[in-house]
């Protein structure tokens, strides 16, 4: 039985990663997992310098997800090279690195030095807010889609995956212009525009006011997403939005992705990324299918 996906010319043992942000660099749940079982671990968003983030309270369950407004809180690139990727490179998974930016700049600055580091691909997040642009996000304009994705492609020496925003009206656009720019590979979603207000308090829960929204209540949203992505550009995807076992994975795959990333789910259940792992094994040996890669975009 053959679970092994190529994307960008790299070959991972199973098409399982993370979602970014949900998962750190591993450390937190190398307690409770073999990293070396997922194909690929998705950092947390690396900067040039530190971020912040957001004020508190920046956090909100909701029915059937969370939302957040994080501000993608990190150390900065030189403690991820420094602290993040030995660690990583202890187990026998890729790494595929979240690059997050202000403005071009930002981005080209962490790319350029990544380029010589032991990191596999970089995803980069253009759901970030152009703070050239009055801070519209990169992602939605494909105009700035295709502009950011050509300026990366001329600094990487790692393959690149272009995240996209699903909060734009039509997500094949974006797609095309991140194919257009040269991205490697695409994923999406990245998290909805969302908000919660406290009744009692009459006013909003998060301290941002709006958040990301994600977990198993955008996940029609996502499937329907790729599915469309899918069949717009020939470059692979890598599916995310609401997975929470093998089922939700598995109708991501069929819709077209290459891979698939769990996400919100690992706040809830640390293991959720090996049980979809072994989720799909278990499903490929019922239906008695032999290659993973004969389920990707099966359902037209």
């Amino acid at each position: 039985m053959n679970t092994k996906v190529t994307l960008a010319g790299i070959t991972f043992e199973n098409p399982v990663t993370t979602a970014s942000g949900t998962f750190g660099s591993g450390m937190e749940y190398s307690d409770y997992i073999d990293l070396s079982r997922l194909g690929a671990v998705t950092t947390k968003g690396v900067a040039n310098i530190p971020w912040p983030g957001n004020p508190t309270p920046r956090v909100a369950e909701t029915y059937g997800g969370m939302l957040n407004a994080i501000g993608l809180q990190n150390p900065g690139m030189e403690v991820f090279i420094e602290r993040d990727i030995p660690f990583l490179r202890k187990f026998n998974t890729k790494i595929i690195v979240n690059v997050v930016g202000k403005t071009e700049e930002d981005y080209c600055e962490v790319v350029e030095r990544l380029a010589d580091c032991d990191v596999d691909l970089l995803e980069i997040n253009i759901s970030c807010p152009n703070v050239k642009e009055g801070g519209i996000a990169f992602g939605q304009n494909p105009k700035s889609v295709e502009q950011i994705t050509t300026e990366i492609k001329k600094k990487a020496k790692q393959p690149i995956i272009m995240k996209l925003s699903p909060n734009v009206t039509d997500i094949k656009e974006t797609a095309r212009a991140a194919q257009a720019g040269g991205a490697d590979a695409i994923s999406l979603i990245n998290t909805l525009t969302g908000m919660k207000i406290d009744i009692h308090k009459r006013a909003f829960l998060l301290a941002n006011k709006t958040g990301g929204l994600s977990g198993p209540a955008i996940k029609p949203i996502a499937v329907r997403m790729v599915y469309e992505a899918a069949h717009a550009v020939t470059i692979p995807i890598i599916g995310m939005g609401g997975i929470t076992n093998a089922e939700d994975a598995l109708e991501f795959i069929m819709a077209g992705a290459s891979m698939v990333a769990v996400g919100t789910a690992n706040f809830i259940n640390p293991r959720a990324t090996i049980e979809v792992v072994e989720g799909i094994e278990a499903y490929m040996k019922q239906y008695g299918i032999t290659d993973i890669n004969d389920l990707i975009g099966c359902v037209k």
